[in-house]
């Protein structure tokens, strides 16, 4: 499999918009849907695989694992979370490694403190010394092999910090030679207006949440602000779970004599695209030829 680079994804579009996959059936329709790159967040990936929260319950082993099939599922260049690089400078050297060789074109480092992880970067509770990410980030970068590999530091220092701590700690990033910089947690359209200003010219993620109260902010908004990529971490897979949810509410109806359940009247075109997306023409074809 040919896969391109977040560099060439860049090329074809800033920013660049990377919608979270959690599953291998998730990534390949990202592709056929025309994206350019996705992105792997721990929070989508542990709870469709493990039905777990993402509170630092796993290792850099579940994510591999969990990593390689959407790796496996999609031609596009990706980034993926590294967390704190699950343990201390070695380990995250291991990271760096393990990721490349599965086919990660990018990975985020963060500095929430580990011990008392959130799910959302703005309910953090705490974050390591300076000094401690800082070492982990000249690691990652020292222990890549493939210069096309994209290090980025996230900082998670806003919730317990503050903003302007957090950007200090995004500066000194861009300054050890990180490829791009995630100040995360955001709360208003001023702070994105801050940290793109801060820092256009450089690579700069921003994240979009659903269902909280955080900014909803287009992707031409803020690439006008300075933002080079866009990621939406729980898009794709709070559709999916509502579908499945309100689904399976109403199956549960139908088994009960509740409520009659009629089929869908698109069931078509879903199955002709679940058949695209799992390639079955492709697989036929090997068995006519």
């Amino acid at each position: 499999m040919t896969r391109t680079t977040i560099r060439q994804a860049l090329s074809q579009e800033t920013p660049l918009i990377t919608p979270l996959a959690h599953d291998a059936l998730s990534a390949r329709l990202i592709e056929l849907a025309g994206f350019k790159a996705f992105a792997v967040g721990g929070s989508a990936l542990l709870a469709a695989r493990h039905a777990y929260p993402d509170i630092g319950l796993i290792g850099l082993t579940d994510m591999v694992e969990g990593i390689r099939d959407l790796a496996a599922a999609s031609s596009l260049p990706f980034l993926a979370d590294a967390d704190d690089g699950y343990g201390d400078v070695k380990s995250v050297a291991r990271t760096v490694r393990a990721y490349e060789a599965i086919g990660v074109g990018g990975m985020l480092f963060e500095d929430q403190d580990r011990d008392r992880k959130q799910q959302r970067a703005e309910k953090a509770a705490a974050v390591a010394d300076e000094a401690v990410i800082e070492g982990k980030l000249r690691a990652a970068l020292e222990a890549r092999n493939n210069p096309d590999t994209f290090i980025i530091g996230r900082t998670d220092a806003y919730g317990p910090l503050g903003l302007d701590a957090a950007m200090r700690r995004a500066e000194r990033f861009l300054a050890l030679g990180v490829d791009g910089v995630f100040v995360a947690g955001l709360r208003t359209e001023d702070d994105y207006r801050k940290v793109g200003a801060a820092f256009k010219g450089s690579y700069i993620s921003a994240a979009m949440f659903e269902g909280g109260d955080t900014p909803w902010l287009s992707p031409s908004d803020l690439g006008s602000m300075g933002f080079t990529q866009v990621s939406f971490p729980a898009s794709v897979l709070m559709r999916s779970v509502s579908a499945m949810r309100d689904g399976l509410a109403a199956l549960r109806r139908h088994a009960d004599g509740v409520d009659r359940l009629e089929p869908m009247s698109n069931g078509a075109s879903v199955r002709a695209t679940i058949d695209a997306a799992v390639d079955l023409e492709g697989w036929r074809a090997i068995e006519r030829r």
